[in-house]
């Protein structure tokens, strides 16, 4: 049994207009967020084995924020360059290639590749992940390189506007 637990970053800020994408910093309400969603998490027993972070700031600083919650250790987060804007497709095969030690994996990145891999893994019909909603999929599967479209069973689907 494998766990892929698919989480977009915290609402970010567009105030620094001199600031890249890549580099833009969570808002006051992702700051809020964040901490509020890896509480809900660690309460309903959410703590992966990996955690794959994008390495925009927005997405690596909720990474750690949520880990922290989840008594994840930070230095254990991977920081990858690839995750960045990564299709839905990138994603799997990153996921694919993980090592079969690992039952669960969290990966923290963006928009429209994490709503695009949620679809297609879980069959859900969701137009539109939030900024740090988290969706849940397990795969009755021993091998991650098993894992493919359309395999996964949605157990969970929570965001911070859900009422947390």
């Amino acid at each position: 049994m494998k766990k892929i637990y698919i989480l977009r970053h915290a609402k970010s800020s567009w105030k620094n207009e001199t600031l890249s994408d890549f580099e833009r910093p969570l808002n006051e309400r992702g700051k809020r967020d964040a901490p509020l969603m890896g509480l809900k998490l660690s309460e309903v027993g959410i703590k992966p084995d990996l955690i794959l972070s994008s390495a925009a700031n927005r997405a690596y600083t909720t990474a750690t924020i949520i880990a922290d919650k989840m008594n994840y250790p930070l230095d254990g987060i991977e920081k990858r360059q690839d995750l960045y804007l990564a299709s839905a497709n990138k994603i799997l095969k990153m996921i694919n290639f993980l090592e079969n030690k690992h039952n669960s994996v969290m990966v923290v990145g963006h928009n429209p590749g994490l709503t695009d891999l949620a679809n297609e893994l879980g069959g859900l019909q969701v137009a539109n992940m939030p900024t740090c909603a988290l969706v849940a999929l397990e795969f009755s599967v021993d091998e991650w390189q098993a894992v493919s479209w359309g395999l996964g069973k949605n157990l969970l689907f929570e965001y911070p506007k859900k009422g947390i």
